[in-house]
């Protein structure tokens, strides 16, 4: 099945292409000049992690593209006063080498350097790609994703919402995350369970089949795990090397404490008594010629937990909007008149 392309206003595009593309960042950013190089210019632009641009796709058609479907804008910008004759993208998100045309976009009638289309992709989907720019395939220019293929090829990659694939994180450090975030997290206790127990098994049929799709499998409870691997491969990307750094502290500390369990399988109890040490910044065993101070990553890795518990769903936590019905048992509200179908009632608001 053919890419569906949608006509996109040029005004959209210049909106994004002036708030993060058209203003340099003089300062070149730390993780990108570890990543790709000093020279390489997403350093210099501002929150670079937005390109593609992942949107919600309102199609005419069925209310069903709201909930299954993205609009993902590709944008190319000329850095040279000789603009190209031809910009194209070509990708996993449609047929095998076929070459999709951005078109030239244009302020007043005059050239602006900038060429962009945009596609209708599913939801819950990993994709990589590269531009060709006059018969040259090159790799995304803007985008920091990457990925590095079988065949040892790099191309630039995005998601859309609701991808459950790990992009940041393996899936060992996933499990020692998981048993972290639900030490943290109130649906740990026996209270907390019986309520997610109840909130997923008292869905309808209908309810069930768009939520439980979303609801993860290295993180079951509320998806924060998901949410948090999708916020360090964008937002927070500089913070990918204080998570591998840590767990894999944690991963050899708590196999020295219980040598004969994985660290992903042993109890409560033992995250419980991690949990406190870190709090108070002593833990007995932390390498701290590695990374100095423990209480630091618990109180990032809080901060991550908590903002994925309560977020909205796309943006991979909050399952079912498990995490906002918890919190209007306790402090009454009507959350589901403020998000958009299948979760919520408004008409109006698209995600």
């Amino acid at each position: 099945m053919q890419v569906k392309i949608l006509d996109t206003d040029h005004q959209y595009i210049l909106n994004h292409c002036t708030k993060y593309l058209a203003r340099s960042n003089t300062d070149i950013r730390h993780n990108y000049n570890n990543q790709f190089g000093a020279s390489d210019p997403r350093g210099r632009i501002c929150e670079a992690w937005r390109f593609p641009i992942i949107d919600s796709y309102t199609g005419k058609d069925t209310q069903e593209s709201i909930v299954d479907y993205n609009r993902v804008t590709f944008i190319y910008f000329s850095l040279s006063s000789d603009l190209p004759n031809f910009v194209g993208v070509t990708g996993t998100f449609d047929k095998l080498y076929n070459v999709i045309a951005l078109n030239e976009i244009k302020f007043l009638g005059e050239s602006t350097g900038y060429y962009a289309v945009t596609l209708v992709i599913p939801k819950g989907e990993v994709h990589t790609y590269k531009f060709v720019i006059d018969n040259q395939v090159i790799l995304d220019p803007i985008n920091p994703q990457q990925k590095v293929l079988n065949n040892g090829q790099t191309w630039s990659q995005f998601f859309t919402h609701q991808s459950t694939d790990l992009l940041s994180l393996q899936s060992w450090e996933a499990l020692v995350l998981k048993r972290l975030t639900d030490h943290i997290l109130p649906f740990r206790t026996e209270e907390g369970q019986r309520f997610l127990d109840f909130y997923y098994n008292s869905l309808d049929r209908q309810s069930k089949d768009n939520q439980f799709l979303y609801v993860y499998k290295f993180d079951q409870s509320i998806g924060v795990v998901n949410f948090i691997d999708k916020l360090l491969t964008k937002e927070e990307r500089h913070h990918l090397i204080d998570y591998q750094i840590c767990l894999d502290i944690i991963d050899k500390l708590l196999r020295q404490r219980n040598r004969f369990i994985e660290p992903g399988l042993m109890s409560k109890e033992m995250y419980a008594e991690l949990y406190d040490q870190m709090f108070i910044g002593d833990v007995p065993g932390w390498n701290y010629s590695r990374y100095q101070s423990p209480k630091y990553f618990l109180q990032l890795l809080r901060r991550h937990s908590f903002t994925g518990a309560f977020s909205h769903p796309k943006y991979g936590g909050n399952a079912g909007g498990a995490g906002w019905a918890y919190l209007a048992e306790r402090y009454p509200f009507n959350w589901r008149q403020s998000v958009e179908a299948p979760l919520g009632t408004n008409p109006d608001y698209r995600g």
